[in-house]
C-alpha cells in the first residue's frame, strides 16, 4: 500500500475510524483476533512478521488502525518516506491476496500482489497493487509497489 502522500479531504466526509480493539476480527481477513493477529506486530509483542505475506496484511492493518510507527519501521530505509498522511477520506473495507512469490523464511525477496478495498468520501473502489518486499537486518519490509486502481 503505497500512498505516501495524500490530498487532506474536509472533515465533514469523513467516515469514523472503525475501532478495533484485540478482541476483534483482524482487518487483513484472517480469522483471528486483532491482537492475536497483526496486534501483535504492530506492538512488537510477536517480533516481526516471518514472511512478505503476513507482513503485507499487517501493514494493511495497520493503515486501517493509522499505526504510522508501525508502516515506517516495516518501510525499506531507501524508499520510506518521512511521514504517512493518511487521507480522512478514506476507509479500508477488505484485503484480497491474489498471488505471492518467495517471501517465506528461505527467501530474500518477495512480492505480493493484493486488492485492497475502500470507502472513499462515500464512494467504494479498490486498489490492486504488487508490493515488492526484502529483508532488512533480518526482518521483512516493504520497498516499493506497482498500483493499479
Amino acid at each position: 500500500m503505497s500512498r505516501r502522500k495524500a490530498r487532506p479531504r474536509p472533515s465533514a466526509t469523513r467516515p469514523p475510524t472503525p475501532a478495533v480493539t484485540a478482541e476483534s476480527p483482524c482487518p487483513c481477513g484472517l480469522d483471528a483476533p486483532y491482537g492475536a493477529c497483526c496486534g501483535r506486530f504492530h506492538t512488537g509483542t510477536g517480533g516481526t512478521a516471518p514472511t512478505a505475506a503476513l507482513l503485507m496484511r499487517s501493514r494493511y492493518s495497520a493503515f486501517v488502525v493509522h499505526d504510522e510507527a508501525y508502516l515506517l519501521r516495516t518501510w525499506a530505509p531507501e524508499t520510506r518516506p518521512g511521514e504517512v498522511d493518511f487521507d480522512p477520506g478514506l476507509r479500508w473495507t477488505g484485503l484480497e491476496i491474489e498471488e505471492t512469490t518467495e517471501g517465506t523464511a528461505f527467501h530474500q525477496r518477495g512480492t505480493v500482489t493484493f486488492t485492497a478495498r475502500h470507502v472513499h468520501d462515500g464512494e467504494p473502489g479498490a486498489m490492486r497493487e504488487r508490493s515488492r518486499f526484502a529483508r532488512h537486518e533480518g526482518a521483512w519490509v516493504y520497498v516499493d509497489g506497482d498500483v493499479t486502481e
